[in-house]
């Protein structure tokens, strides 16, 4: 989503408040929660799931080891919905010609460096850089080069966008900086 006029353009950048997300981490949660009951259901020697009896599992090693993947699994689910509730990632970048300067921001965990701004004047940006990474799949991500410094991506890497589209990205960004465009 982005909002345009004349002089401004702002692009809002979706965090970890994704519906892939949303979904994983609740399937992630469900199947740990399962593993723990099964472990500790094999240690109690009781039937707290009805799929499988605690007489068929013994604790040591397979109860153990179902136990630690359930408490492991309910560890990295509670992470995942921590960065989700924190809305992780998401921000936004300005670019101002009126003033002549870029503002990238994005959110981070809870902490000192929870707000992450970064600012540029546009005179300092080189070009927009495509970089097509080559993998199982290809990635397209969005890059500006500023003087001075490293690539800035400007896209995700989890974001499919066709060639065609971050090929129209890239030249309506490099139109409105009035900057070249470079492909690697």
């Amino acid at each position: 989503m982005s909002w345009r006029s004349e002089h401004i353009w702002i692009e809002f950048i979706k965090g970890s408040r994704k519906t892939n997300n949303f979904s994983w981490t609740f399937i992630l949660f469900l199947g740990s929660l399962g593993f723990l009951l099964v472990g500790t259901s094999s240690y109690l020697g009781k039937n707290l799931i009805s799929l499988f009896p605690s007489q068929q599992i013994p604790f040591f090693p397979q109860g153990f080891i179902m136990s630690f993947y359930g408490i492991a699994g309910l560890f990295i689910s509670a992470y995942l919905w921590c960065t989700i509730f924190w809305n992780v990632g998401s921000g936004y970048d300005r670019f101002d010609r009126k003033e002549g300067i870029v503002c990238l921001f994005r959110w981070g965990f809870p902490g000192k460096n929870r707000r992450v701004f970064l600012g540029f004047l546009i005179k300092d940006i080189q070009s927009v850089r495509i970089e097509v990474k080559k993998s199982t799949y290809a990635h397209h991500v969005l890059y500006m080069e500023i003087r001075g410094q490293v690539g800035i991506p400007l896209t995700r890497t989890d974001e499919n966008f066709t060639p065609r589209e971050i090929e129209e990205k890239a030249a309506e960004l490099a139109y409105f900086l009035r900057v070249p465009i470079e492909v690697f």
